[in-house]
């Protein structure tokens, strides 16, 4: 009877030791839905590859060390942000996916204009899509943080980040009322365009609240509704936001000053009453769904608002 018990007893606490080690065991692996589906991962990632420059300005917002990076169009907000000995990817549009495999790394995360590699990386490491949709940038900007801080264990300091966010969104709306219309004014390479509610800076009308002078844009993906001097001194905006995307490609830095220093638009109340606000390019145009980013591009048009 003392030898059954024992061995009895022996059984029961390795039953009992097993019950408590396992769910340790599978709570390493996690499921993490994202924009093309879902992805496993084993444990908090610690070599990071990122395709995309707001998700680099993302991760960097969350204290995330990364290990490589697109090769091009680094917006100037993030250049001390760099890790001097990061590898280079490949472009925006273009993975360098030899140098990816060479990496060795546990997560990959890609994004809107980096989405068409998911059909090669998920061959090669575990891929993370964190494209934003432009017609609620907020919602998703504060989605990716929490998503972010869900993968490596920073679901505090995410929380803390998308709070501040909803704070400074709330100051620009405050600010923002009762001050009339807006158009968001897109520059490029000579042209004039319009960018609307489901445009890359559409936070500014369907967060801020400001109405657009334009009942109807048709946004386009790099330069907008096209418009017409003519057309914008009819429209006759209180206020327009300058998205200069020469300068956010790094091809001709000022170069919407120049086009706007026009006697038609001169004349429109937005240039009159000193209502036009460039912001920053790079922000606005190249990593405009980025935590940082965004909190750059509403404090430039917080500051515009209330001068």
């Amino acid at each position: 009877m003392t030898s059954l018990f024992r061995t009895t007893a022996f059984a029961a606490a390795l039953f009992a030791s097993a019950a408590v080690l396992t769910p340790v065991a599978f709570a390493q692996d996690k499921v993490i839905t994202h924009a093309q589906g879902e992805t496993t991962l084993s444990g908090v990632p610690a070599k990071v590859l990122v395709q995309d420059w707001a998700v680099f300005d993302d991760l960097n917002a969350l204290g995330v060390t990364v290990a490589g990076l697109p090769s091009s169009n680094a917006p100037t907000y993030l250049a001390d942000k760099i890790p001097a000995d990061a590898l280079q990817i490949g472009s925006l549009f273009e993975p360098d996916f030899e140098g990816i495999a060479a990496a060795e790394a546990d997560v990959y995360f890609i994004a809107a204009r980096s989405r068409e590699a998911i059909g090669t990386s998920k061959d090669i490491l575990p891929t993370i899509d964190l494209s934003v949709d432009n017609g609620s940038i907020v919602d998703g900007v504060k989605k990716n943080m929490t998503t972010l801080g869900d993968i490596f264990g920073l679901e505090a300091k995410a929380s803390e980040l998308n709070a501040a966010l909803d704070a400074k969104v709330a100051e620009v709306k405050a600010a923002a009322e009762g001050k009339g219309n807006a158009l968001v004014l897109v520059t490029n390479a000579g042209k004039l365009g319009v960018y609307g509610p489901d445009s890359r800076v559409s936070w500014i009308y369907n967060e801020v609240g400001m109405p657009s002078a334009l009942e109807n844009v048709k946004d386009g993906d790099h330069g907008g509704d096209s418009v017409s001097f003519e057309f914008l001194l009819e429209v006759n905006p209180d206020w327009v936001f300058v998205v200069d995307r020469d300068a956010g490609t790094g091809e001709n830095a000022g170069a919407a000053a120049a086009l706007l220093d026009n006697e038609l638009f001169n004349q429109t109340t937005a240039a009159k009453e000193g209502h036009v606000v460039y912001v920053d390019p790079q922000a606005s145009y190249i990593s405009m769904h980025g935590y940082q980013g965004v909190l750059l591009l509403l404090d430039q048009v917080l500051a515009g608002l209330n001068s």
